[in-house]
């Protein structure tokens, strides 16, 4: 460690120690920092230490150490004012506000010593000459906090009303706190409208947008803005993730969870910083953190997961019961410390009331891998028929409710008639009754249910119903062709189709049984078909037997459901038999009339198939946008009966789809549902990880980097170049990059970088390799790594030039040129790295004839000349050459180059006016606006250049 000497040491030091992350690390060095300063001998060292160690305190969980730095500073002021220095003096009034807070957020500080020194604080300001406005901020943050609340409203006007100076909150902070006040009050939208301008960018600090993103989730739920809670989460927790003294905000991501059905996100929260259930030195942010721990582990007790392992405080293990009686007994007595020095229950009220909030929304996709701790609404397609005892619901309404869903093909038929087997038991059902539930039974085992078939015929038989017999035994028949009986069952079948004709025509039987055996016969025909075993002309015959049948009897009507569905089936088998022989549109027209007669049965959720192929046949045939009318209509057919898995398809589908046509903000609404449903499927490894890496994507292309970087983190725990393919991966890791390279996280995102790469660098074609290998070096030099970032381009160089690429040769020997200007003393390394690039463009323009590619190396190497004559320009030295090169290689551009020559011209005056030649540089800012004589006044720059030249003009004159 560099010993400290002097002032400026110990203020490099001070500095270096500021830039480390919040905690107990950080407040250790500034212990150390403290005690060389006093052995310096110098007052203001010892002034700036006591300074630097409060603010860490400030900005830590060890808030309570502050009161004595700041206790012996005021003590040096008070005694040698003239030691502190303006900046210091300053510092001293500013944390004054500290002081305030600070107080108020520990219960064993006096009510009646907070308020002494809130005039304490008045009267100093008051001689100091600032504003009332810092004095009754901190009033009014008194009385909202010991619920005082008509004294509040005064304090908050007379602060509002105060003239702003330089003692105020800045901006962001106190547009913070006035929005907290309208949610307290409960008017959730003018809070909102209030952080707006924070939540826009407008204003920021150290700490905001940071707690504002946290403070807005819960209103936002409240109010119905579910998809911009989501985003302020993802986008707020990034950045409230790595600061120590951000509990209470932390509390409020894991609060959302609690309330939007994401439970197991919210101990995954937990889990990631343990010391917040027992780090004492803010109890204020440790009851707002523990009443949140208690509300997430009461509903997890509530959903039946109270026995479930849960992270907590350090020496025991937890489970979610025992955790909400622990976490429920810290925060009241705590809770109750705070009302004890108020004298009044306001904070115990308040804490009561946040721990029994209820769920806003039942689930709330975010787009990173989570798990249900709720249990999932089974789709309808699975969920059974209720199955209540006897004495709740009657044999007869639940033989109704069976009857009712099998006669509309509803899918939870198969569980009503199971409820009516288990209700009925050994008692009488009539024999009809009895087959239907024997035949549904069978169903639902597939392959292994052929033989139950068997004796629902039986039992339709002894109902008098030979036709559904029939029917019956070809079901049996067609289950075992799926078991690979297919001669036996298509001969067991063809008997059965003689029988059944015999029998319609004489009457015995109806169109619906006939059909449903000739519908058997055909779907073996087509298995046999698929399989190679038999012609594709017989499955034909067959399947076209059943409409002729159905519609020979007169077209059925739409309450018909079954016999609508059998032609449906037809044409579906149709046209799978016209695409197998290469007719693509008659199959489109087939299926589209299949999904027509699905719709009409009253059964749509059996199209969704055919309208993926439509959709499919769409793409082939280039018609985008069918395909997407299609792949939504499924979505819309499927309905509740559409599986997990599948809805995870269609959404992912139809995402790439919208995105093709630029649509990218529905392409990411539609990923984001595939990511939920894939968790709801269990698939989170899988295709989640792949809808995420997808969704990543689309939030970068929105420019939602925060959102994006959560996002793609989630992906990549999943990716797996074996699973998802390394390409996947790849882009992952790119797209992560570019998200937090635009985040300031430089180093992060060269070290995504550098992975993609490393897996890129074994790919055939190099260029993708090539521009990551760019894309670290740009991350490594963001980052101050110059060394690093050197080696990197010149890594990226040797790709390009193996490649060809002379303009990004050319670039990232500009690049490296740069660097060594920052690097060392001289400029002769840089001026080398400038001369290489120059020479590399001039050999690739003399060796080019192609008319666009001299373009672009002339554009490159007018680019280079002028960023050569601002490198020498910046080390002192003669760029007018470059410049003027620049200048004419731009113009040879001709209109395409205007503004470009323009911009050289203007920094060739600048570098004229520093090195006193007046003359020249009005002649270029001359040239400059005779260059935009005719020019567009609306474009913004030939404005912005135009005012430049008159700028300079007017200091040449």
């Amino acid at each position: 460690m560099t010993e400290i000497t002097d002032l400026a040491a110990l203020r490099r030091a001070m500095a270096e120690n500021a830039e480390r992350p919040e905690g107990p690390a950080r407040n250790a060095r500034a212990e150390q920092l403290l005690a060389a300063a006093e052995g310096l001998n110098v007052p203001l060292a010892v002034i700036e230490a006591l300074g630097h160690q409060l603010s860490v305190y400030n900005y830590s969980s060890e808030k309570d150490k502050m009161f004595v730095p700041f206790a012996r500073l005021l003590r040096l002021w008070d005694e040698r004012p003239g030691d502190f220095d303006a900046y210091e003096t300053h510092s001293l009034h500013w944390v004054f506000k500290w002081m305030s807070a600070g107080m108020l957020d520990q219960p064993h500080i006096p009510l009646a010593s907070i308020e002494k020194w809130l005039g304490e604080m008045e009267r100093r300001y008051r001689l100091a000459g600032y504003s009332e406005r810092a004095v009754r901020g901190a009033e009014f943050s008194v009385a909202a906090h010991v619920g005082d609340l008509a004294r509040a409203e005064r304090a908050y006007a007379a602060w509002l009303a105060a003239d702003r100076d330089e003692m105020a909150d800045c901006h962001a902070c106190e547009l913070y706190g006035q929005g907290l006040w309208q949610v307290e009050r409960g008017r959730d939208a003018a809070a909102l409208t209030a952080w707006r301008p924070v939540l826009e960018g407008e204003f920021s600090c150290a700490h905001e947008p940071h707690s504002v993103l946290a403070a807005s989730l819960v209103p936002l739920l409240r109010l119905g803005r579910a998809e911009e809670a989501r985003a302020h989460h993802l986008r707020g927790l990034r950045l409230v993730r790595p600061m120590e003294s951000m509990r209470a905000a932390y509390a409020e991501h894991v609060e959302f969870c609690a309330l939007s059905g994401n439970e197991a996100r919210g101990l995954e929260l937990l889990a990631e910083r343990p010391a917040y259930f027992t780090d004492t030195g803010h109890p204020r942010s440790r009851l707002d953190f523990l009443a949140v721990v208690t509300l997430l582990t009461g509903r997890l007790t509530e959903l039946g997961l109270g026995d479930g392992p849960v992270p907590g405080p350090a020496g025991r293990a937890w489970t979610a019961r025992d955790l909400a009686t622990h976490a429920r007994t810290e925060a009241l007595a705590l809770a109750e410390r705070f009302d004890a020095r108020n004298g009044t229950s306001y904070v115990g009220d308040r804490t009561r009331a946040r721990m029994a909030r209820r769920p806003l929304v039942d689930r709330l996709p975010l787009g990173v891998r989570t798990s249900r701790t709720a249990p999932a609404a089974p789709s309808a397609a699975t969920s059974p028929a209720p199955d209540a005892p006897a004495g709740e619901t009657s044999l007869p309404a639940l033989l109704a409710e069976a009857h009712r869903l099998a006669d509309t093909l509803r899918p939870e038929a198969v569980g009503a008639w199971a409820a009516v087997a288990r209700a009925a038991g050994d008692g009488e059902l009539a024999p009809a009754d009895r087959a239907l539930a024997a035949d549904h039974e069978a169903m639902s085992r597939g392959p292994e249910g052929a033989e139950l078939f068997e004796r629902a015929a039986e039992l339709y038989a002894a109902a008098g119903d030979p036709g559904e017999a029939l029917a019956a035994r070809a079901r049996g028949a067609y289950f075992h062709a799926l078991r690979g009986e297919q001669d036996t069952a298509l001969a067991r079948v063809t008997g059965l189709s003689e029988e059944v004709r015999a029998l319609y025509a004489a009457e015995a039987t109806g169109v619906r049984q006939t059909a449903s055996v000739l519908m058997s016969r055909a779907r073996i025909l087509m298995h046999r078909a698929r399989t190679g075993a038999g012609p594709a002309r017989d499955a034909e015959a067959a399947v076209r037997e059943v409409p002729a049948l159905v519609e020979g009897h007169g077209t059925p009507d739409e309450g018909d459901a079954r016999l609508v569905a059998r032609v449906a089936e037809s044409w579906g088998m149709l046209a799978e038999l016209a695409g197998a022989a290469g007719d693509r549109a008659g199959a489109a027209e087939l299926l589209r009339r299949a999904v027509a007669e699905y719709v009409r049965a009253g059964v749509p959720w059996c199209a969704v198939e055919y309208e993926v192929q439509v959709a499919a046949l769409a793409e082939e045939a280039g018609d985008r946008e069918a395909a997407e009318r299609a792949l939504r209509a499924a979505l819309e057919h499927g309905g509740p009966y559409l599986e997990p898995a599948g809805q995870v398809q269609l959404h992912l589908r139809i995402a790439e789809l919208t995105a093709g046509r630029g649509e990218v903000a529905a392409a990411a609404e539609h990923a984001l549902h595939a990511t939920y449903w894939a968790d709801e499927a269990g698939e989170s490894g899988t295709s989640g990880a792949w809808a995420r890496q997808q969704l990543g994507g689309y939030l970068l292309r929105q420019g939602r980097c925060a959102e994006a970087a959560e996002v793609l983190e989630s992906a990549l725990a999943d990716l797996r170049a074996e699973t998802h393919g390394d390409g996947a991966v790849v882009q992952a890791r790119w797209w992560l990059g570019d998200c937090l390279e635009e985040l300031g996280e430089h180093r992060a995102a060269a070290e995504q970088r550098l992975l993609a790469a490393d897996i890129a660098r074994h790919w055939p074609e190099q260029r993708d390799h090539a521009t990551l290998a760019h894309l670290v070096a740009d991350s490594l030099g963001s980052a101050g790594l110059v060394a690093e970032a050197d080696r990197a381009y010149a890594r990226a160089g040797e790709l390009w030039r193996a490649l060809g690429d002379t303009r990004l040769l050319v670039r990232s020997l500009r690049a490296r040129a740069w660097l060594a200007l920052r690097e060392d003393s001289g400029t002769a390394a840089a001026e080398g790295l400038m001369t290489e690039a120059v020479a590399v463009c001039e050999e690739a323009l003399t060796n080019t004839t192609d008319s666009r590619a001299v373009g672009s190396l002339t554009r490159e190497l007018a680019q280079t000349h002028r960023q050569f004559g601002d490198l020498l320009a910046q080390a002192g030295g003669p760029g007018g050459t470059h410049f003027e090169r620049a200048i004419t290689l731009f113009g040879s551009l001709g209109p395409a180059g205007l503004h470009d020559r323009t911009a050289a011209e203007l920094a060739a005056a600048e570098l004229a006016t520093e090195l006193g030649h007046p003359e020249e540089a009005a002649a270029r800012a001359h040239a400059v606006l005779a260059a935009y004589g005719n020019a567009d006044e609306t474009d913004e720059t030939v404005r912005t250049r135009r005012a430049a030249a008159a700028r300079l003009l007017g200091t040449a004159e």
